[in-house]
């Protein structure tokens, strides 16, 4: 009985080690490449979208998200609301839950940030649907689509903080340095 047991054993040994021989020539390593759109990708969005439907509170943000649910949120610091708040635009909220208040971080008004821009090597049109046109034919960088992302302004293929934005002009930051764009009043667009 002790033969066996030892056999059975020894032949329970001899498998394993061939299955992991076996399986050690089929598993190959690949490398994978993360861009920093991909990484875009693989993390959450966590910025709540909606229209205001109230903005006369001063310290109070109430937006209708797509659902139809009401969300309010308490805005300690008006300088973290990026081109105001006006009722019937389309808002993107970065907020924290603060003992059970959500509190916004920043606030980015969307319908401000639609129109065209302009600085001395960019023209581009911010459009929606994630549009951007360039007027700028000799550009050799253009922007290719935009979106926000956890409060920061994509203009593919960069990404950048907005640290102003108003009726007339906007200022963005990422790693490259501070860029100021002026709008281009879309009256007097030429043809």
């Amino acid at each position: 009985m002790k033969h066996i047991l030892l056999l059975l054993s020894f032949a329970f040994v001899i498998t394993i080690i061939c299955g992991c021989q076996e399986t050690s020539k089929t598993n190959k390593t690949k490398t994978i490449m993360v861009t920093e759109e991909d990484s875009h990708n693989m993390e959450k969005d966590t910025t709540k979208y909606g229209k205001c439907c109230d903005a006369t509170t001063m310290n109070v943000l109430y937006i209708v998200d797509a659902k139809g649910d009401t969300l309010d949120f308490i805005i300690e610091d008006e300088a973290n609301v990026f081109g105001g708040k006006l009722i019937g635009d389309k808002m993107a909220v970065i907020s924290d839950s603060v003992y059970g208040e959500n509190v916004a971080k920043k606030v980015i008004n969307i319908m401000s940030l639609m129109g065209r821009w302009t600085s001395l090597d960019k023209d581009f049109e911010i459009k929606d649907g994630g549009v951007i046109e360039s007027h700028q034919p000799a550009e050799t960088k253009t922007f290719t689509s935009w979106k926000i992302f956890n409060g920061q302004l994509i203009l593919a293929p960069d990404t950048f903080e907005i640290n102003m934005l108003g009726p007339d002009s906007m200022k963005l930051e990422n790693k490259n340095g501070i860029y100021g764009f002026k709008r281009m009043d879309m009256r007097h667009k030429p043809n």
